[in-house]
């Protein structure tokens, strides 16, 4: 199994996510190869059985550098032909759209709209997609972390929570693998 491992990160914690979940592919035995999103431009998604890709929330959206790289990608694969009416899925072929959030205000659901916005590019070329959304420290402003939606986030993502993403690598993969 190859796994691709894409992320963008300006705070650290997409950052933490992504190398938690690069330990857990390779604790699996599984080639990785992670990058960061500026030099993924070139990789076809499709040439690995697991992608992997992480971005930050910026008010419900992902930052605009994650918007430019999924409209592009969705331009190249449409040029090549992998777009096709009602998106069938490529046997084999698995995505997991990972965000991280603070949700100051609504919690979790603030993320949600970038987790489908990035999903539906692995849709629609015929990954089956997996969200995940990792609460995470808000970085500049103290009251957004401890009065907010979820509490206090300070130090999110934790060890404990990054243990967690281990884990839940190592269930994605065990499920892949009884296919």
């Amino acid at each position: 199994m190859k796994a691709l491992l894409v992320y963008w990160s300006v705070t650290g914690n997409t950052e933490k996510v992504a190398d938690a979940i690069e330990k857990g592919l390779v604790d699996q035995n599984i080639e990785v190869t992670k990058k960061v999103l500026a030099s993924a431009s070139e990789d076809n998604f499709c040439n690995y059985d697991l992608v992997f890709l992480g971005s930050p929330t910026y008010m419900f959206m992902p930052p605009e550098p994650v918007i430019k790289f999924i409209k592009g990608k969705l331009k190249t694969h449409s040029k090549r032909g992998d777009i096709k009416l009602k998106s069938p899925r490529l046997p084999g072929k698995k995505a997991v759209v990972f965000v991280t959030y603070s949700g100051p205000h609504t919690g979790e659901n603030e993320a949600v709209p970038v987790g489908k916005y990035i999903g539906q590019m692995f849709e629609h070329i015929g990954f089956e997609v997996a969200e995940w959304y990792i609460a995470s420290e808000f970085h500049g402003r103290k009251e957004m972390n401890i009065n907010g939606a979820l509490g206090d986030i300070r130090g999110k993502p934790n060890e404990q929570d990054l243990a967690k993403i281990k884990d839940d690598v190592l269930t994605l993969v065990k499920s892949i693998s009884l296919l």
